[in-house]
């Protein structure tokens, strides 16, 4: 448990001074990296940069708009990788993005029932926004309106996240003494909810990685 504690407070030490020396660069490059298939929680990122609208730092309109352009500029890359490599590539490699063929899968009945849409809902859930831009380049999803979707869920999700950092940053003192009551209460619950999703996805990511096995033993390709 000490150690998750001490990794959580890397995370939000890294989030800190990339704020506090970038601004509005330093909240769209973080949500960028976000965006690309790196688990840095977009939770922690922006409602830090709501505290400091709350300080009178930021301003809170331009904090949410940085957060919006760098979830776009993280998800470029994820995208293109996506459509060049396609569903192979997400075979072979997609255990070092803790995606499976199945969140493929999920991600091709949201865009069958919803088209484009499903591209702006998936970006106001946690979690499933971090990871949907690969998937929608290997679905082909149209770029502008994948680009612009992505664009508005994102400040979306931004400008409520920085609200929430906005009124945390108001009730400083009240959330700090809740914080270090049950730090260690709150730091377990992340803890396990990270092991369910790290299991759940390493189940599926075992299944890719048994098909692609049994694919090259039948001397097909992927």
């Amino acid at each position: 448990m000490e150690f998750f504690h001490t990794l959580l407070e890397m995370v939000m030490s890294f989030i800190h001074h990339t704020i506090i020396s970038l601004e509005y660069v330093g909240i769209a490059l973080l949500m960028a990296i976000e965006s690309a298939n790196i688990p840095l929680p977009s939770e922690f990122i922006m409602p830090y940069a709501g505290f400091m609208v709350q300080q009178g730092k930021l301003n809170l309109h331009l904090a949410a708009l940085a957060g919006a352009v760098g979830c776009v500029l993280g998800s470029l890359p994820s995208y293109w990788l996506g459509k060049v490599g396609g569903r192979s590539f997400l075979l072979k490699h997609g255990k070092w993005l803790l995606l499976s063929e199945h969140d493929l899968i999920t991600a091709e009945r949201w865009t069958e029932k919803y088209g484009d849409m499903a591209f702006f809902i998936c970006r106001m859930l946690p979690v499933v926004r971090t990871f949907i831009s690969l998937p929608a380049g290997i679905l082909h999803a149209h770029f502008w309106p994948f680009v612009i979707y992505t664009f508005i869920g994102s400040l979306i999700w931004s400008y409520g996240l920085v609200y929430v950092g906005f009124v945390m940053g108001e009730n400083l003192e009240a959330f700090r003494a809740i914080w270090h009551k049950f730090d260690y209460a709150i730091v377990g619950v992340l803890v396990v909810l990270g092991v369910l999703y790290l299991w759940r996805h390493f189940k599926y990511i075992r299944a890719d990685q048994q098909k692609v096995a049994a694919a090259k033993e039948a001397g097909q390709e992927i």
